[in-house]
């Protein structure tokens, strides 16, 4: 049997004052971690972080950090057990320069962290990865379920514009390359589109797709859709990964696939005041229904928090935050 890992010494989020990140820095508080180290990009608001449970100055630490820096990047890591990163640009809208806004920040910024992890003898680095570094993939066998196995298919996204998914999908190949290369541990996680409950001021990119559906959008999503997932079992599968010495490899972390027009019914039932639009036939061709997709996070024994309760949770907080009226 694997000692299980101690929660001492220090640890690093990168990109902490985000969506998925706020939750993070949220569940290692919860979970007892004595030193949560918070890296967010310069002049970005992170004041949201200090208000939440358990964070004291002498157990949580905010600093600044562009994943571009690497001396910054090197001082944040520097002293640190583990390493979970986070960071990488993600816009609601499209790129002026894919090169400058998406890829060099994603890949390089990626190899900043590593490299700063391996200089400083990090034990494990848990990387967010996304179902974009699987999906689009257009020549994954019709009806047969996702897994990780997939890769995104970049030719498919080029010519199309779709930046994030190739940004996504870089920095991961750049990342396993630079684990097989030096020896460091890495494991990734692929979430779904994340629901749940902002922490973060601002509106990001996985809450504005349900933002739409609910104001009557009609985007299929087509390649782009796995599924959903509650923003906090991302947060609590992140520490699982990194608490569990066995885990290895890519996780994808999803409440189940299915259809993007069976989400859109399913928030249609939760809330049916909203012009939901009411899709017909297949939103996403050939993609195969998987209830357990996340058997990888599933076997180390995780357990998924009902869609229904994210949604709902989601949706309040819209409305609350003034994004959302009704």
């Amino acid at each position: 049997m694997q000692p299980q890992p101690t929660k001492t010494g220090a640890v690093l989020v990168t990109g902490a004052n985000g969506f998925i990140g706020s939750w993070l820095v949220r569940a290692l508080l919860d979970s007892g971690y004595p030193a949560v180290r918070a890296s967010v990009f310069p002049g970005s608001d992170a004041s949201h972080l200090l208000a939440l449970p358990g964070a004291s100055p002498s157990r949580l630490l905010i600093s600044e950090a562009d994943v571009l820096d690497a001396a910054a990047v090197s001082r944040a890591v520097d002293g640190c057990a583990g390493v979970f990163h986070v960071a990488s640009p993600c816009s609601l809208e499209a790129p002026a320069d894919p090169e400058r806004d998406l890829l060099r920040p994603a890949v390089q910024g990626t190899l900043n962290v590593l490299e700063a992890a391996r200089r400083a003898g990090v034990r494990r680095v848990v990387l967010t990865s996304s179902i974009s570094a699987l999906v689009p993939n257009p020549g994954w066998p019709p009806h047969k379920p996702f897994d990780e196995s997939s890769w995104t298919d970049l030719d498919y996204c080029k010519p199309r514009q779709k930046w994030y998914p190739v940004s996504k999908t870089l920095a991961e190949k750049a990342a396993w390359e630079f684990a097989e290369k030096h020896g460091l541990d890495v494991v990734a996680i692929h979430p779904a589109t994340c629901l749940g409950p902002l922490l973060q001021p601002g509106l990001n990119a996985s809450s504005a797709v349900l933002l739409q559906l609910l104001q009557g959008s009609t985007d299929t999503q087509e390649y782009h859709w796995l599924g959903a997932v509650d923003v906090r079992d991302v947060a609590r599968a992140q520490v699982l990964l990194y608490e569990t010495p066995a885990a290895s490899g890519r996780y994808l972390c999803t409440n189940g696939i299915y259809q993007f027009g069976d989400f859109a019914q399913r928030i249609a039932k939760l809330f049916p005041e909203f012009p939901i639009h009411r899709f017909t036939g297949e939103t996403n061709p050939g993609l195969a229904a998987c209830e357990d997709a996340a058997k990888r996070l599933i076997d180390l024994g995780f357990s998924f928090t009902p869609l229904e309760d994210a949604i709902r949770e989601a949706v309040e907080s819209l409305k609350a935050r003034g994004y959302l009226q009704g």
